[in-house]
């Protein structure tokens, strides 16, 4: 089975190479240091089975599902624990909490070949379930086409509901991202983000001002000439917010 070691930690990557060696039947193809890297690696080499680490510069673990065309089978490796209810709710083949021993790590790959179910299913959930982290409140990652993007969250106008996806507007243009309004309304900054409307999640600091539209219904003037409706319910705090 043709694997990928993906972890910023050079011995955490020594170490699996070692494990490995007792499972001749295992061939590393490739390693890589950071998630863009990994995203890269997948695409291109398309292994049968990734080890990968969850918290990692510039991309994390999950970041980079989000980002494959092709799907392996993962197996996560990683210090964070936080991370290993939802990575088994989701179909992660396993997780292997470091330090991890050899019989641990045998155990995983014992798994991976009798008792994995299909690796697009398992990567399509595990996006699903794609715990909220720390980094989504000071950037969001999308792709276009075969161009990745870190939008960072101040340059942000706005946030719509699309369906099962999200429109992110940087001034007059979006992209598109398969996550929900319910989802980033608790990771954004509550300081700098509200939901203004059941279909709209504003940053505060792009707005102008505030229009009247019909009888008790306003609309947000932002800086782009952009305008948002703002529900009934959130006028009220929308306005506390901004002390007026």
């Amino acid at each position: 089975m043709k694997t990928i070691i993906i972890d910023d930690e050079p011995l955490a990557r020594m170490l699996v190479k070692e494990y490995l060696v007792s499972h001749p039947e295992m061939e590393v193809i490739a390693e890589a240091e950071d998630g863009f890297d990994g995203v890269k690696k997948i695409n291109e080499l398309k292994p049968d089975v990734v080890f990968l680490d969850v918290q990692m510069p510039k991309l994390n673990g999950f970041e980079l599902l989000e980002l494959l065309n092709h799907f392996p089978q993962v197996i996560f490796t990683t210090a964070f624990d936080e991370y290993a209810l939802k990575a088994f709710e989701s179909n992660a083949v396993d997780y292997l909490l470091k330090p991890f021993s050899e019989e641990r790590f045998s155990q995983a790959l014992h798994k991976l070949k009798n008792d994995a179910p299909a690796a697009e299913k398992n990567i399509g959930k595990l996006t699903d379930f794609n715990p909220k982290y720390e980094e989504e409140s000071s950037r969001i990652v999308v792709k276009n086409g075969s161009e990745i993007q870190i939008l960072p969250t101040r340059d942000i106008d706005f946030i719509e509901a699309y369906d099962d996806y999200v429109k992110i507007y940087i001034g007059e243009k979006y992209h598109l991202k398969k996550k929900t309004l319910s989802y980033y309304e608790p990771v954004l900054a509550p300081a700098n983000f509200l939901r203004v409307h059941r279909s709209f999640i504003l940053n505060l600091a792009k707005l102008t001002r505030i229009e009247s539209f019909e009888k008790n219904s306003y609309l947000a003037i932002l800086s782009s000439g952009m305008r948002i409706p703002i529900s009934r319910t959130s006028y009220p705090v929308l306005k506390a917010k901004l002390g007026i």
